[in-house]
């Protein structure tokens, strides 16, 4: 019972984290401008860890690497505790491997998470309260993701189904991830 509990705090809190360090760098890409409040918030959850990792690597011209590298070793931290806490030891020198990819495919994972309730939030906002304060950052946000199933989708007017699609295939996406990571690292 207490490992099942620990197992969900630290699950819990390195996955909120590292979806932190997804849309920092989704905003980065989207050149979402910093002194927005709601990147301002994002900044600040996570410059402790990324700031250090940006002054050796820098940043790309529209990919932040050291952000992205530290949300990898964040799902790598994530897997290795999940490994301690649910056998009692430490995992051996040749999972490692396996626990890398395993943690590429998280931090995937946590990707196509955080495209599916942006892309969700946004949709039900768009119904409820279009002119909420976060939608204009909502839509900056999934117009890359949406503009071009759009393109693809017959216009049924009013009807905009391009949401529906991308929730449809980050949700399959996900599922198709998660097994993988089974296959590799057991968790």
């Amino acid at each position: 019972m207490l490992s099942d509990a620990l197992q969900f705090l630290i699950n819990l809190i390195f996955s909120l984290f590292g979806i932190a360090l997804i849309i920092r760098a989704w905003l980065f890409a989207i050149r979402m401008h910093p002194f927005n409040p709601y990147s301002q918030a994002i900044l600040r959850l996570t410059d402790w860890l990324v700031v250090p990792l940006h002054k050796l690597l820098g940043t790309g011209n529209r990919v932040d690497w050291p952000t992205l590298l530290t949300c990898w070793l964040t799902a790598f931290a994530l897997l290795v505790l999940s490994f301690i806490v649910g056998t009692g030891q430490l995992p051996p020198a040749s999972s490692m491997l396996p626990a890398a990819l395993a943690a590429l495919l998280t931090v995937l994972k946590w990707t196509f998470n955080v495209v599916l309730w942006v892309t969700l939030v946004q949709a039900i906002l768009s119904w409820v309260n279009p002119l909420a304060p976060v939608m204009p950052v909502l839509q900056t946000m999934t117009a890359p993701l949406l503009n071009p199933i759009r393109r693809v989708l017959p216009n049924l007017g009013g009807l905009d189904l391009s949401p529906l699609v991308l929730i449809v295939v980050a949700q399959l996406a996900m599922m198709f991830i998660q097994r993988s990571t089974l296959s590799l690292f057991g968790i």
